[in-house]
This record gives C-alpha cells, sequence and structure tokens, in this order.
C-alpha cells in the first residue's frame, strides 16, 4: 500500500460552504459515537460480577461494545436526525463508527508488551481533520465507495496540458462529468478532469475538483500513482489548518494506492548499491546525539567507518530563536484570552493593589483591560468557566491557526530531513544494524526539550524504514534491537574489559588496552558486533567478544595509525567538564540575537575535522539544575531532525 496526497480546490464559496458542513456534520456523528463508546466501556468496566460469571466477550456483546455495536450506533444516530442526511450517508457513519472502536479496541485489549490505551476520549473540533472513506470493490463494477476519484489523468492533462506539461489555473474551474468531451449524467462515465466526488446525500453532490502537483519531477509519481484507476483503493477526506487558505482550513484527498511507493532511479541506484554492502553496524542513541559505527562482516573491505550526528551552535541559535518567536506567540494568545473575557480572571497583585488605593481614596474602580491574575477557580483548581466556553477574537484564532499550520510545516519538513539522514547512514553502513531498545518516555520526562529539539525517535524510525526497503532488495537484513542488560555497551571496551563511566564522562579511556575515544563511537563499535539469536526479542542480544578482539587486534588502537583509533576519535570537537571532571569550564558562548523570519531548527551532522574547527554543544545534558545551557537548546516542542548536508565518514 501506499498513499498519494492530491489537493483540493475550494475557493468557490459554495463548495466550501458545502464540504464545511460535511465535516461539522461527520464532526457531530463522530462525538455522539465517541460518547457511546465511553459509556459502554465504563459500563463494562463496572460489571465485575457479570464478567466473572459470563465472561467478558459476553458483557462485551451484551452492552454493543464491538466494532458492529457501535456502527449500529451510529446508523440509529443518522436516524434519529434527519437533518444529518442532507451531507452524511450511512456509509461515511460506519467508517467513522470503526475509527471510534479502533481507540476502544486499544483499551479493552492489550498489546504486545502488555499496555492498555486509556480510557476512550470525546475529540475536539480543532483535532477532526479526516473522514475515513470506504474501500472500493475490485471484484464487482460500479459498486460506489464513500469518497470516489473521478476521471483520468489521460483525461486531466487534455484540459490543463501545454506542451507537454500541466499547466494549471490558479483557480480551478468546476468540474462536470464528461465522456470524450460531451456531457453525460453519470460519474461512472467521466473520462475528463480529476475530481472527488461525494453523492447519496439529500443536498448537491459534493464536486472537489484536484490540482495535481506541477513540475517536470513530478511526471513520473503521477503516472505511478495515477496511470491505472485500476489500482485506486481508498480515498480519505482531510483538511488541514491554514490561515493563508479560504476559510482557514486547505483540504486534500488522501488516495490509497494498492503496490509500493514511488521511488526515482537515483533511489534504487542507492538503495541497490547499498543492498551488497557486507557490513554490520552499531547505532548508539542519545538525547541529542546519534552515533553509527560499521565494520566489515568478512573481516576485508576497507575497514571501519563511523558517522555521528550532533547539533552545532548554528543549530542551537535557530533552536533559540524559534522558541522566542514561540513564547512571544503564546503572550499575545493569553494577552488576547484576557482581554477578550476579563471576567473570568483575577487582578494581579500590582492592579489588586492599586484598587484598593482608590477603593481607600473613594475614587472610582478603574477599567482594567487585561488582568493580570490567575484563572477564577474553585477549592479544587478547576476553572470555573471551561476555555471551550471562553469568546475568543478573530485576531486570537488566526494567531492559533497560524501557530497550527508552522508546527504542521516544521513536522513535515523535520520528517523529510529524517529521512534523508537515514538514506545516507542504511548507503554509508548497509542494511544489517543494531540500535539498543529502550524507552525514549524515560528520556523526555528527564531531559524535556533536549529531547525534543534532535527527536532521536524519529530519526531511528527513519533509519529502520531505510534499511527494511534495503533489505527487501537484498533478501534479509534491517534494523534490530538489542536488549541493555546482557550487552552494557557504553560500560564495556572492545577487549572485554569493563569500563564503568557515569554520564557525564563523554570520553573512553580503556586501562588495559589503551583504546581511547569518544565513548558513543566505541559504544556503537561493541553495538556492531552484537548479534541475537531470536531478532524478534531484544533479550537474546548478546556481543560477539571474539569478533570484537580481532576488530581490536586488526585495527589496532596506536594513536598514530589512521585505522580503529583514528575512527574513534571523538567528534564533538569541544568537551564541557563535568562536575567529577577536572579542568576550567568553557566560558558559556554568548547567544545569537539574531531572528530569521522562518528559522528551521535543525540538528547536523559533524565530522571531526569540522568539529575541531567548529565546536558546538556538549550533545550529552546532565539532568538536575547543573544541566548546561549549551545542551539545553530551548525548542517549541516540535520536529527536530539531523541536516544531512553534512554527513561524513570516518574512516
Amino acid at each position: 500500500m501506499s498513499v498519494l496526497r492530491l489537493p483540493l480546490d475550494v475557493h468557490d464559496p459554495g463548495v466550501r460552504r458545502h464540504v464545511e458542513r460535511v465535516f461539522a456534520v461527520v464532526f457531530a456523528v463522530r462525538q455522539a459515537v465517541q460518547r457511546d463508546a465511553r459509556a459502554r466501556v465504563d459500563a463494562y468496566w463496572a460489571a465485575h460480577h457479570a464478567r466473572t460469571v459470563a465472561g467478558p466477550a459476553v458483557v462485551r456483546d451484551r452492552l454493543g461494545l464491538t466494532r458492529a455495536g457501535l456502527e449500529y450506533a451510529a446508523y440509529r444516530h443518522v436516524d434519529r436526525a434527519p437533518h444529518l442526511r442532507r451531507y452524511c450517508t450511512k456509509a461515511v457513519a460506519m467508517h467513522v463508527a470503526d475509527s471510534v472502536w479502533q481507540a476502544a479496541d486499544r483499551h479493552l485489549f492489550p498489546d504486545a508488551t502488555g499496555r492498555r490505551h486509556g480510557r476512550p476520549k470525546v475529540g475536539g473540533w480543532w483535532t477532526f481533520s479526516r473522514i475515513p472513506g470506504r474501500a472500493r470493490s475490485h471484484t464487482r463494477a460500479r459498486k460506489w465507495e464513500t469518497f470516489r476519484l473521478a476521471g483520468t489523468l489521460v483525461g486531466h492533462r487534455a484540459v490543463f496540458g501545454r506542451a507537454g506539461r500541466l499547466w494549471q489555473p490558479r483557480r480551478m474551474p468546476a468540474v462536470t462529468p464528461t465522456a470524450g468531451g460531451r456531457p453525460v449524467r453519470s460519474w461512472w462515465d467521466h473520462d475528463g478532469p480529476l475530481a472527488v466526488v461525494l453523492t447519496g446525500t439529500g443536498a448537491r453532490d459534493l464536486v472537489l475538483p484536484v490540482r495535481l502537483p506541477q513540475g517536470p519531477g513530478r511526471e513520473p509519481v503521477l503516472e505511478h500513482y495515477l496511470a491505472d484507476p485500476r489500482r485506486w483503493h481508498k480515498i480519505d477526506l482531510v483538511r488541514y489548518r491554514d490561515p493563508g487558505a479560504p476559510g482557514g482550513w486547505r483540504y486534500e484527498a488522501h488516495v490509497m494506492v494498492l503496490g509500493p511507493g514511488y521511488a526515482s532511479p537515483t533511489v534504487v541506484a542507492r538503495r541497490q548499491t547499498a543492498a551488497v554492502l557486507h557490513r554490520r553496524g552499531g547505532v548508539d542513541v542519545n538525547v541529542s546525539n546519534l552515533a553509527v559505527v560499521s565494520v566489515p562482516i568478512d573481516g576485508g573491505g576497507d575497514g571501519v567507518r563511523a558517522t555521528q550526528i550532533i547539533k552545532t551552535g548554528a543549530d542551537a541559535d535557530r533552536l533559540a530563536a524559534e522558541r522566542l518567536r514561540q513564547r512571544r506567540r503564546d503572550r499575545a494568545l493569553q494577552r488576547s484570552r484576557r482581554v477578550t473575557n476579563p471576567s473570568q480572571y483575577r487582578l494581579s497583585a500590582r492592579q489588586q493593589r492599586r484598587a484598593d488605593r482608590r477603593r481607600t481614596a473613594g475614587l472610582p474602580p478603574a477599567q482594567v483591560a487585561v488582568p493580570g491574575g490567575a484563572r477564577i477557580a474553585n477549592t479544587a483548581g478547576i476553572p470555573v468557566q471551561a476555555y471551550r466556553r471562553d469568546q475568543l477574537s478573530a485576531s486570537y484564532q488566526r494567531l492559533r491557526a497560524q501557530a497550527a499550520a508552522d508546527g504542521t510545516a516544521r513536522t513535515q519538513a523535520g520528517r523529510t530531513r529524517a529521512r534523508i539522514v537515514a538514506a545516507g547512514i542504511v548507503a554509508t553502513h548497509g542494511r544489517n544494524l543494531v540500535v539498543e531498545a529502550g524507552d525514549l518516555r524515560a528520556w523526555a520526562r528527564r531531559w524535556g526539550r533536549s529531547i525534543h529539539a534532535f527527536t532521536p525517535g524519529i530519526l531511528v524510525a527513519a533509519v529502520d524504514r531505510e534499511a527494511a526497503k534495503v533489505a527487501a532488495l537484498a533478501g534479509g537484513g534491517g534494523l534490530v534491537r538489542a536488549g541493555t542488560r546482557h550487552t552494557a555497551w557504553t560500560q564495556h571496551c572492545l577487549c572485554t574489559a569493563r569500563v564503568p563511566k557515569h554520564l557525564h564522562h563523554r570520553r573512553h579511556t580503556c586501562p588495559h588496552c589503551g583504546l581511547t575515544g569518544d565513548r558513543d563511537l566505541v559504544a556503537a563499535l561493541i553495538g556492531a558486533h552484537t548479534v541475537l539469536s531470536d531478532p524478534a526479542v531484544p533479550g537474546t542480544a548478546r556481543v560477539d567478544w571474539v569478533a570484537a578482539q580481532t576488530t581490536l587486534a586488526t585495527h589496532g588502537t596506536n594513536v598514530i595509525n589512521e585505522g580503529l583509533q583514528g575512527a574513534l576519535l571523538e567528534s564533538i570537537g569541544h568537551h564541557r567538564p563535568g562536575r567529577h571532571s577536572t579542568g576550567a569550564r568553557p566560558r558559556r558562548p554568548q547567544r545569537s540575537t539574531s531572528h530569521p523570519r522562518r528559522p528551521v531548527p535543525a540538528c547536523s551532522a559533524n565530522s571531526r575535522n569540522d568539529a575541531l574547527d567548529n565546536p558546538g554543544p556538549d550533545p550529552h545534558p546532565k539532568a538536575g539544575p547543573h544541566r548546561n545551557d549549551e545542551t539545553h537548546n530551548p525548542d517549541c516542542s516540535t520536529t527536530r531532525t539531523p541536516n544531512p548536508s553534512l554527513i561524513q565518514t570516518l574512516a
């Protein structure tokens, strides 16, 4: 399966109002089904005796806490409110109920690790962004889906094609069903421009013109996804917050296509080259650092390769600028809410003293435009009036929409950068990679902003996907996770000696064999010699110390040699001593005061020589109040990924 995102044109006011009403009605049905699901879950957990006597499955069937039960509940809501049938069909209601059941299913039944999700909640309007569609039938002709992509790519090019390229107008014209250039009545016979159609409602058909991506590089992608309509499987209608779009929302059709996604010839050649690399590597993940070291499987090749992804000073400046802009925006939102709802906030201490002085002097109370105190709440700290009932100004809504749109753009850009970085790592080190199995949520609780700035989870997930695609070409391999109980990469040396290190010790120095290098690179090298008897079980991981000693003996530990020691030299270039280390603390660098218009925070990969010329911050912060400022880069809790353009390999 693969998904193609197609932008939809809603510049026409009538079409825009129609699609907005469709989302409003489907949201009402979704909320009703979510309330039913939550009530049935509460009743299920309260029926202790019935579950013991009759069994959990019987109780769930009796309460209607099943997929079919929630679907029938959605049908009843639509039948009891006939006005909903003007913009919502029973098929749409059924698929909305199926999405609600997925949340209830994750709550009722534990996953493979024995964990359950929380109690189902009732979602809000601003987080409701997707209307699921129904998959088309590939065995029965002309069986209507919920949303249908009508038209053909050939017909779209015939209308908007010039000189072999697409030239679509800024405002797409309305689409009517045509066949061979002549009007027809049925959308089944339409072979003209592409459009997303919703029929079966009491109102007129919803027809949303499709705007295909333009450009020379887009033509092969469109040909791959849209040339054969028989591969179209399902269409979801999705919206995004966009203050620059008409109505404040941008709409897209997510087309699920049967078959793999598109890969350019350059990407295919790169993956084929990576598939023949006979190397195994280890990936050491930290809060703001990712180290990858690989060695040849057969003992030959070009020796040890090391890559380290770190943050630089320029990245810290961009993160600080982004955090400052977000803080200013939050303050503007808070001021706007307080001005619009002054009766829901108390006066600040200074404002209250002023009011007391005026009252004592017999003066009338002064009008306070912006109360500076806390929200009026009861003894339990719960606001007297819920935030959702506040009056919000147009500027507040516009600013909040802009913040949501910027966050979505940063997330998408971060994922794209992570994918590019992962492609470079797999192309350099091959598909056979091992990473420690750990829970990043514990890191998030301890370091907070630092892990949000680097997002190691997104980067590792991208490496996993890229390695899996290369492994599919090679017939085996991929990224596997190794347990830390029996391996302890950071606490060992290649000579099998145990070298205990605290978190603030960033350099590995073995007193037995004399191996010296960056702590993370040494740990990744030990990970390259980790084997698993069962790749699906992290607890079966063990370090192959015989192979590790062979690597150590082959490449040597002499600093003069350009072998193992040269690859393991720390690539940070600047080490800030910890509380238990010696040496004077370097002066804190002055934070940049320049604030670009649209900063894009990212992390960079530095080689050893680049880091010596432009030293960056310590990528490993310490917990507690002694954490240094350089590593605790302010961030706005959005996706951050390394910059792939500076990846270099140390050989």
